[in-house]
């Protein structure tokens, strides 16, 4: 196999996960001045939005259970986040602090900055494809046992 940087994979989950990585140092660099990563704001709009336990909140995003709750407590760590009973005192609830609200006021108008920049490098059009693409993708994917 070559080792050139621009050798094409034929498999698919090496081209998105590649594109992934790539992506994400991109959103990285950007939200690096509000002190977060990428991966932290989606938890923590996410957990913003609506109640959740780690395990709807693991759904939601994609991740396993047992990563999120790592993630999670680094989160934790920060102030951003803490952890309430839920309806039943097993549960745990993922309740965003004011701390982390301001995390993501502060952060919001970076991740713009960068989600625009995405928009100018891969082309509005091949954007708005490539989302529509994977939501359908994501949908058939989710739908499969």
């Amino acid at each position: 196999m070559p080792s050139s940087p621009h050798f094409v994979s034929t498999c698919t989950c090496f081209r998105l996960r590649k594109f992934s990585r790539l992506l994400s140092q991109r959103y990285d660099a950007a939200l690096a001045p509000a002190g977060l990563n990428v991966n932290q704001l989606s938890i923590l709009r996410r957990a913003s939005h609506a109640p959740h336990t780690i395990g709807s909140l693991a759904t939601e995003l994609g991740m396993e259970r047992s990563t999120l709750s790592r993630d999670l407590k680094h989160v934790a760590a920060k102030g951003w986040i803490r952890m309430a009973t839920g309806e039943d005192a097993r549960q745990k609830r993922i309740v965003v602090t004011a701390v982390g609200q301001r995390i993501i006021a502060r952060a919001l108008p970076l991740w713009r900055e960068a989600q625009e920049s995405t928009g100018d490098i891969v082309g509005q059009d091949a954007l708005q494809r490539l989302h529509g693409d994977l939501d359908a993708a994501l949908e058939r994917l989710a739908s499969v046992p």
